[in-house]
């Protein structure tokens, strides 16, 4: 007969624990056991005092409508393999966020493969995830750089520039400082920065690369924050010149940002997308999710909504108010106008849903077009992205 289980937050012997169960269950040392250490919160499972699940947690902010959302971000989960099938990993998640909930998170991200699980416990992917991959050729043919200079190394300025691009889109993580040493150490990054002579920086970008076996060597971006179109062009066109070395440059999943500056400025289609895991939002308290993001200042609706219950189990009556850039979601006896589950919630509260038609084909109810049409809208502002790994 099995020991009972129980869960608590894991102490410095608990911690190695984990990372050898980590290692263990996936196959491999994860590193981030050991380099989050600092900034993550562990929970595990024990069985007779053994760790046989467990996962990270980040309370960080994510911008959406250019406001920061505190989000309890989850990272490097696993469940020990004899320990599968006897849905552990959903007790775990729980446990996983009831900490970063104490603390104040009310939207909560994850990003695994098994995402018929998460979307089980509310979790849903508002953006499809592509790595892309092109050669550098067609890079150095395609774009110019006109009079930027590219800089080696990271500056304040430049990580200023990064969270200011950040607010433009649904999602992306509001870094803290020591994200940009975590993600160095763990990835051993290279950084440039772009800027036309005597003007601010107008682009970030990251990459890495590893030697190949016989010559030249492979490179993968990480980063590509740009300011505007033609600081897009010369970023593309600074990767270009690495064509002696690199025959591919390749941007890691998430990497690059959706819009099409790659691909309506190359002179040939001869570009790979190769689809990966999305991240998943689940919200986990809507009335101050709603109320902490950010909306469009002349946007003014009120529209009866039914949401579906966190567990489940029928939904609640609210009503919707935006106006002069604030919202509110409060209870109402008015049947709702506009009817989401709990996944549906996630995916419009982070811009998934462009359009009505967009929302109706992903099962979205609705009493009227009018209705859904304004609500769609009121997150439509921005777009979502998240290049941020956790």
């Amino acid at each position: 007969m099995h020991q009972q289980l129980t869960f608590t937050a894991a102490d410095g012997g608990l911690w190695e624990q984990y990372d050898q169960l980590a290692a263990r269950a996936y196959g491999h040392l994860i590193s981030d056991v050991t380099h989050l250490r600092e900034h993550a919160d562990l929970q595990v499972a024990l069985r007779g005092g053994r760790v046989v699940a467990g996962g990270l947690g980040l309370l960080v902010d994510q911008f959406f409508g250019g406001a920061r959302v505190p989000s309890a971000c989850l990272g490097d989960g696993c469940v020990a393999p004899e320990e599968r099938g006897d849905h552990l990993a959903t007790d775990m998640a729980t446990e996983r966020l009831r900490p970063l909930i104490d603390r104040g998170a009310v939207i909560s991200t994850i990003v695994t493969s098994s995402t018929g699980y998460a979307r089980r416990l509310g979790w849903e992917a508002p953006v499809d995830v592509l790595a892309w991959a092109v050669a550098t050729d067609d890079l150095k043919m395609s774009f110019t750089g006109e009079d930027f200079e590219a800089v080696h190394g990271l500056t304040d300025e430049a990580e200023d520039l990064q969270h200011r691009l950040a607010r433009q889109w649904n999602g992306p993580v509001h870094r803290p400082a020591w994200w940009t040493r975590w993600k160095q150490e763990k990835s051993n990054l290279t950084t440039y920065r772009f800027a036309r002579p005597g003007l601010p920086t107008a682009g970030l970008l990251t990459l890495t690369t590893k030697r190949h076996e016989r010559h030249g060597m492979s490179l993968v971006v990480h980063d590509f924050w740009a300011a505007s179109q033609p600081t897009t062009a010369a970023m593309l066109a600074f990767l270009g010149r690495h064509n002696t070395r690199a025959r591919t440059i390749t941007f890691r999943r998430g990497a690059l940002p959706p819009y099409p500056s790659l691909l309506h400025g190359l002179r040939h289609h001869r570009t790979t997308a190769e689809s990966w895991h999305p991240w998943m939002l689940r919200i986990l308290d809507a009335p101050e999710a709603i109320r902490l993001r950010g909306w469009h200042a002349e946007r003014t609706i009120t529209v009866p909504v039914e949401i579906e219950n966190a567990n489940g189990d029928g939904s609640g009556r609210w009503m919707l108010h935006i106006k002069d850039g604030c919202a509110e979601l409060t209870p109402t006896s008015l049947p709702g106008q506009v009817t989401l589950t709990r996944r549906q919630l996630a995916v419009w509260y982070a811009g998934g849903y462009r359009t009505a038609t967009s929302a109706r084909m992903a099962g979205v109810q609705a009493a009227s077009e009018r209705a859904l049409a304004s609500v769609i809208r009121s997150t439509a502002d921005y777009e979502p992205w998240l290049p941020d790994h956790f």
